[in-house]
């Protein structure tokens, strides 16, 4: 069976928080994420920032302020304020197919994978279009060599 160990990326960008937003999205620029969860001293999950979380509180590239002012703003507010905490999380030893269905019902596109309520990865939707891909792969060498 296949499980989410198998697919999670494990390799995980967090944050504190107490770090800003102005922090988040730099981690986001930096790294090419979209999701950011929130841990605490011990490393225990708490909660979820998304790009879009940060969208909707970042002050517009259009308003009338330049750069600085926006940063400086924005180092003021702490992700702790905008996170979002009801987030549907699963295990490493989860069925990847439950897993899918989890994430369909969900609006973050992804699930932190928690392991006695220490994060150890995180499933997104990119790693099940990478599985699609792979498979559809597969699919198609395996046409190629019916057809022969």
């Amino acid at each position: 069976m296949i499980t989410v160990k198998d697919l999670m990326c494990s390799e995980l960008h967090t944050l504190r928080p107490k770090d800003t937003i102005h922090k988040a999205k730099q981690l986001m620029l930096d790294k090419q994420i979209r999701h950011i969860p929130i841990l605490d001293e011990d490393n225990h999950f708490l909660g979820l920032v998304t790009k879009r979380d940060i969208l909707a509180v970042s002050i517009s590239i259009l308003a009338d302020i330049d750069i600085s002012e926006r940063d400086e703003l924005e180092e003021g507010i702490p992700v702790c304020e905008i996170m979002t905490t009801d987030v549907i999380i699963v295990k490493e030893d989860t069925p990847l197919g439950e897993a899918a269905r989890s994430l369909l019902k969900q609006k973050f596109g992804c699930l932190p994978v928690l392991q006695d309520d220490i994060l150890i990865g995180i499933l997104t939707e990119a790693d099940f279009v990478k599985l699609a891909v792979y498979l559809l792969e597969k699919l198609e060498q395996f046409e190629k060599y019916k057809s022969l």
